[in-house]
């Protein structure tokens, strides 16, 4: 059945609207890379990498106003480099997350009334600790 009214027209138009963050300063359409935060208490602007969501209370910068940057007198700026091994995975995270979808994909012998319902099941020398799916493992140097 078609409408009446004809095709829902958006109050802004679609090019407008970006899922890449924006620099927070007026009048500036270039792409943030880095996120500006205020700590009042201490007198101190945090400039540091561009934070993994937005926060209200926060302001992120595009490159050329994040070089700029100036605090008021009396404040101090705190510039955080990025550290450019924490962007990329490590060799452990993938590991983790094999290991995560391992244990997703084994079946649920429990709900089966296996093995595993009838008492505790046998732990692993290298398992410290379990909590759901995750598991906290010995190094293997210990």
């Amino acid at each position: 059945m078609e409408s009446r009214r004809g095709p829902l027209k958006s109050a802004v138009p679609s090019n407008v609207v970006s899922p890449v963050r924006r620099c927070s300063r007026t009048a500036c359409g270039r792409p943030a890379v880095a996120t500006l935060t205020y700590v009042y208490a201490d007198s101190t602007a945090v400039l540091g990498p561009l934070a993994t969501y937005a926060e209200p209370h926060c302001y992120d910068l595009c490159a050329e106003h994040s070089e700029r940057l100036t605090a008021p007198r009396g404040w101090e700026v705190v510039r955080l480099a990025a550290d450019p091994g924490a962007v990329q995975p490590s060799g452990d995270d993938l590991e983790a997350l094999a290991n995560a979808v391992r244990e997703a994909a084994r079946p649920q012998e429990r709900a089966a009334g296996g093995p595993e319902a009838a008492g505790p099941r046998e732990a692993d020398p290298m398992e410290v600790a379990r909590r759901g799916h995750l598991r906290v493992l010995r190094s293997p140097d210990s």
